[in-house]
């Protein structure tokens, strides 16, 4: 993950029917998400928001 995306960590997946996830958008605030979500989602498709940042393993 890059500076770039630790920036934007809302995330915004499209389920697809072969089990795969694939990252549509990535935000700054869960609020930006959920209503880029409900665009989408009269498009058709199933999407879901979720709150993916990186956390730094030690070892």
């Amino acid at each position: 993950m890059n500076y770039r995306d630790e920036l934007r960590p809302w995330a915004i997946f499209q389920r697809l029917p072969t089990g795969e996830n694939v990252c549509v958008a990535r935000l700054r605030t869960r609020t930006d998400a959920d209503a880029y979500t409900s665009l989408l989602r009269q498009g058709g498709g199933k999407f879901e928001v979720v709150f993916d940042h990186p956390v730094e393993v030690k070892g």
